[in-house]
């Protein structure tokens, strides 16, 4: 394991206990995913952050403006990382945070490849079946539309991948078709 992949760890299980004594894991879980957010789709916080000429004054206060309104552990937590140059281990720390929510809470978090976007009806009909199989209270999935499937579902689940579309049909067919020529 990597060195800042410990690190991350360390903070978000920090993170997690804090929300348990504080009963607030529910609103540190959202506000998390928020702060991940704005990173992702602010790439210019990221570079301020990490510039070693912008006073640290500076830094504190780019990170207490836009996230004013979230939880103040949250807040000192974002204002510890910059301090102390970790930067970069927010989104695994958020990752590790939000993974440990929801082993906590029996959720699993699932990517659905398909040809379309999923109606509802399907969505939930997915969830439904697949938090049983995983002995799980519930499955939250993440709809990716790929045309290249043809038709059909994929599901990954973790490391476990299930692939029901038509394209991976027609690849083991041909992996069959070629193992028994040989």
């Amino acid at each position: 394991m990597s060195n800042q992949s410990t690190v991350a760890k360390r903070y978000a299980e920090a993170l997690f206990q804090l929300g348990i004594e504080k009963a607030v894991l529910d609103q540190f879980r959202e506000e998390m995913l928020t702060v991940k957010e704005v990173f992702q789709q602010n790439k210019e916080l990221y570079t301020f952050l990490t510039h070693p000429r912008i006073r640290q004054e500076d830094k504190r206060k780019v990170v207490e403006v836009p996230f004013q309104g979230l939880h103040k552990d949250i807040v000192s937590t974002l204002n510890l990382l910059v301090e102390r140059h970790r930067v970069e281990t927010i989104p695994a720390i958020i990752d590790h945070f939000i993974q440990l929510v929801n082993d906590a809470k029996g959720i699993a978090e699932a990517t659905v490849y398909s040809v379309r976007e999923l109606t509802d009806k399907e969505r939930s009909e997915l969830e439904f079946s697949f938090a049983k199989r995983f002995s799980r209270s519930a499955i939250k999935l993440h709809n990716i539309v790929d045309p290249t499937m043809i038709g059909g579902i994929k599901i990954r689940v973790g490391n476990t991948i299930y692939d029901g579309s038509i394209s991976g049909k027609l690849k083991r067919l041909e992996r069959n078709i070629v193992s028994a020529n040989k």
